[in-house]
């Protein structure tokens, strides 16, 4: 028998004999239930962990049960992975630079069906669930609502049986851990693996080559083509690690994929070789970066430069994982796009479109029309928002020394694209051309990201239906002539299984126990409990359990802040990131207001409220600190000042987190969505905390829009300008100290903000934040809405103060916005965009 024949007839034996022990393993899955679950902790707390239970900490026995919910997940997610690959089956894959994860234990136990079994196995064991779930931190890979979506997505995609894999970013620490000194916001790392974590997979056999720098050769193949040739580039590696994404009460386990950077091994060695160690090391240090911090500092060029590295590093090695997955079961490119659907999640990933573009041209010699063809076919692009400057653009220079190759290819796209399509649209229009083209003329030159990804993109998406009407209006009007089909709208919404059934478990209960236990995947059944928002029995339950979320989130505060806080006052939240426009300055000035009313009028009658916000400022967002240490400031004077009477309190616990989210929206009254018209995409926080029966006040803007669709106008407050006369003011010439010399009240807490009176001693505190109320232009409105904002707070005051017709409205918003699960967002990507079918595992 021939080599060749020999080793045909080991590789059949082997495979049969994979096979038997598939099949075989399959027979005797791991027990779901308590006893099954009690042995499995306590094997790894001796055999993975090698603790005595006698002596195990309370981590170790978070680690264990981890390790063994794992297990089970793991079983299902195998059994995914080999049904998907034995069908060949079209997937969606989800390039996202943040996943706002948060723990995943609870959120895991709920989707696998294990919370009973997990929760009684370990009470048997002598430990109190809560208090393990407790010891895990949050996945330190997101920051706002962008990376919160993602995660959302991926549990739906997972609960619908969509085949999807999400690829992004294995940070070893996260944005950052924050803390306040003096009312200033300070940074600390954010070590999130410091007790390891239980949920992820290393997957060195996938581990992926990615370049930078070096210059572009312009060679001729051996076919006599032109062939550019990318040289004298640096290398890194990309090491995967794999975290399992269950879907609710569903067979399928998606995964997320993290890839991490390491300096190439042989680019090390090489260097060692010759004698530079400490050469060697800093290669090595310089290769780990890339994946070291969430956001780095992108004011300085050096920033700059860490940011596009990391862009880079995810997407190429994503494609590379993406291409050879595909050609582990297909061997025709005609066929890729077939099989493979790719979405941008804002523009962070859009140096994935030259990146495929140079995989396919580069290293596979395809043909460009065919190359770009196939791009155009696979990627789609998801807009996250309405300010221009918010748009990446990244500069030629800093392009041509990172990514030669790739600045030469969106160069080539971009004169196609302008001579074969803008001038067939607009013959001899140059200035079409220069609004048009993806490079942007100055000094330096610029390259557009948004527009690539417009004019890679089979279709690009809005968030909402207001913003994306002002996309196709405002941003992009000239892409909607071009391509009027390709923008289109994609409502945002939220995973109920994490932000109702797993943080509030009270109003989950009682919910069920109503409409029985299929809303979790269903979330338009909530509309059934609409009937009983005038029942009082109903009523008195619905705000028995609001309370005693109250009272937790009460005690935290304690804990955590050293202030006491009323459960019987109105909880009033604004939980997001901080920044201008979502507008935490104008919370502030009624804080102010009220504090002054309070201040000249003992008696005031207004009901007892607690403002609480949740926030953490960009580094090097100068504007969005100060306006924290302003808050900071305040809550301190008011906190302490026995004149209010503890009318009023303030709260800003420090390190807004997911976690800190979940104990927060359970508890709230009042939501806080008071952005400036037209400049929220979306806003996610404003669904999570009407499903969880807090009333909004907000602009109409993002979502609010539709928010008020479903509630009615009787059950939310709206107020300020709209989008047009926010575009009508500017218009015509907005001043804000028009608003600032006919408003006394207005006036006297600018000018209170403006004195030292919240820091002794110290003039000219929070200068930046009233110099842009005023000097600077208020560019988001604030002084033009505060009297319409104050008048809508007075309207939510009259309204707490009669607590049947509070209840009544609490309820229909948590029975009406049903809408808002990613489950139908997801649905709607599937159908509209993807063209993606569920794939049933069991």
């Amino acid at each position: 028998m021939s080599t060749t024949a020999k080793k045909k007839t080991a590789s059949k034996k082997q495979t049969t004999a994979v096979k038997t022990a598939s099949k075989s393993s399959a027979r005797f899955n791991v027990g779901t239930d308590k006893e099954a679950m009690k042995t499995s902790i306590l094997n790894h707390v001796q055999y993975t962990l090698a603790r005595h239970p006698e002596s195990a900490e309370p981590d170790e026995w978070w680690l264990a049960t981890c390790y063994a919910v794992r297990d089970r997940i793991l079983d299902r997610f195998m059994e995914t992975q080999r049904v998907h690959h034995q069908q060949k089956v079209r997937r969606a894959y989800y390039l996202s630079l943040e996943y706002l994860m948060g723990r995943l234990l609870v959120n895991n136990v709920h989707n696998s069906g294990l919370f009973e079994p997990t929760r009684e196995a370990l009470k048997e064991l002598g430990q109190d669930f809560d208090s393990i779930a407790a010891e895990e931190m949050d996945m330190g890979l997101g920051n706002g609502g962008l990376g919160r979506l993602a995660a959302c997505f991926l549990d739906s995609l997972a609960t619908l049986d969509l085949p999807a894999i999400g690829y992004g970013i294995h940070y070893e620490f996260g944005l950052f851990r924050q803390e306040f000194s003096n009312g200033f916001q300070v940074e600390h790392p954010d070590a999130w693996q410091e007790k390891g974590c239980p949920w992820e997979i290393m997957r060195p056999n996938f581990v992926q080559e990615v370049k930078l720098y070096g210059r572009v050769e312009h060679r001729m193949d051996d076919k006599g083509k032109f062939h550019p040739e990318w040289v004298d580039y640096s290398t890194l590696e990309g090491m995967p690690f794999d975290v399992a994404i269950v879907g609710h009460g569903a067979e399928t386990v998606n995964f997320l994929r993290l890839w991490e950077s390491r300096a190439s091994q042989e680019f090390d060695f090489n260097v060692f070789n010759q004698g530079g160690y400490v050469e060697a090391v800093r290669e090595k240090a310089m290769g780990e970066t890339i994946s070291k911090v969430l956001y780095p500092n992108d004011n300085t060029e050096s920033g700059k430069e860490l940011r596009l590295a990391q862009q880079y590093f995810f997407v190429s090695c994503s494609l590379q994982d993406i291409i050879r997955r595909f050609f582990d079961g297909h061997d025709n490119w005609d066929e890729f796009p077939e099989f493979n659907t790719i979405q941008l999640n804002d523009t962070h990933p859009a140096v994935a479109v030259p990146e495929l573009m140079r995989l396919l041209i580069d290293d596979h010699r395809m043909d460009w029309e065919k190359a770009w063809g196939i791009v155009r076919k696979t990627f789609n692009y998801t807009n996250h928002t309405l300010l221009p400057e918010a748009l990446e653009k990244w500069s030629v220079p800093l392009f041509e020394r990172m990514l030669p190759r790739h600045l030469e290819i969106i160069y080539e796209i971009n004169a196609r694209y302008l001579e074969q399509e803008v001038e067939a649209m607009w013959p001899g229009d140059d200035r079409k051309k220069a609004e048009l083209s993806l490079i942007e003329e100055g000094e330096p030159k610029m390259i557009r990201m948004a527009y690539l990804s417009v004019v890679a993109s089979a279709k690009v998406n809005g968030v909402a239906a207001l913003h994306t009407e002002l996309l196709k209006k405002h941003l992009f009007s000239n892409f909607h002539a071009l391509y009027p089909q390709k923008i289109i709208n994609m409502t945002n919404g939220i995973t109920p299984r994490r932000w109702l059934l797993a943080c509030n478990p009270g109003l989950s209960e009682l919910i069920t126990e109503k409409v029985g236990d299929g809303w979790p995947k269903q979330l338009s059944q909530l509309d059934a409990i609409s009937k009983f928002a005038d029942d009082a029995k109903f009523q008195k339950r619905f705000m028995e359990i609001k309370r005693a979320n109250k009272v937790a989130f009460a005690e935290f505060v304690k804990e955590s802040c050293d202030v006491e806080i009323s459960p019987d006052a109105l909880f009033d939240v604004q939980i997001k990131r901080l920044h201008e426009y979502k507008r935490q300055h104008l919370n502030l000035l009624h804080i102010l207001t009220l504090y002054r009313r309070l201040l000249n009028d003992a008696d005031l009658d207004i009901a007892p409220r607690v403002f609480i916000f949740g926030a953490k400022a960009a580094p090097g967002y100068a504007l969005a600190k100060n306006i924290i240490r302003a808050i900071n400031k305040v809550a301190e004077k008011v906190n302490n000042d026995p004149r209010v009477n503890g009318k009023i309190k303030v709260v800003f616990p420090e390190n807004y987190r997911v976690t800190m989210a979940e104990r927060m929206i359970p508890a709230a009254d009042l939501s806080e969505q008071i952005s400036t018209a037209g400049k929220e995409a979306s806003g996610t926080g404003n669904m999570k905390l009407a499903l969880n029966g807090a009333l909004t006040i907000g602009t109409l803007d993002g979502a609010n829009v539709e928010i008020q669709e479903e509630v009615g106008e009787e059950n939310i407050f709206i107020f300020g300008k709209t989008v047009e006369e926010v575009e009508e003011a500017r218009e015509q010439g907005y001043n804000p100290y028009d608003y600032y010399n006919s408003n006394w009240e207005l006036k006297s807490v600018i000018d209170w903000l403006q004195s030292d009176y919240f820091t002794p001693g110290e003039h000219d505190a929070f200068a930046p934040l009233t110099e842009s109320l005023l000097g600077g232009g208020d560019p988001y409105l604030v002084l033009a809405d505060y009297a319409d904002y104050i008048r809508a707070q007075e309207e939510v005051d009259k309204a707490f103060k009669d607590q049947k017709r509070w209840a009544r409205m609490a309820i229909m918003n948590t029975a009406r916005v049903g809408k808002f699960s990613t489950d139908r967002t997801i649905s709607e990507y599937a159908e509209h965009i993807w063209k993606l079918k569920p794939v049933k595992i069991g």
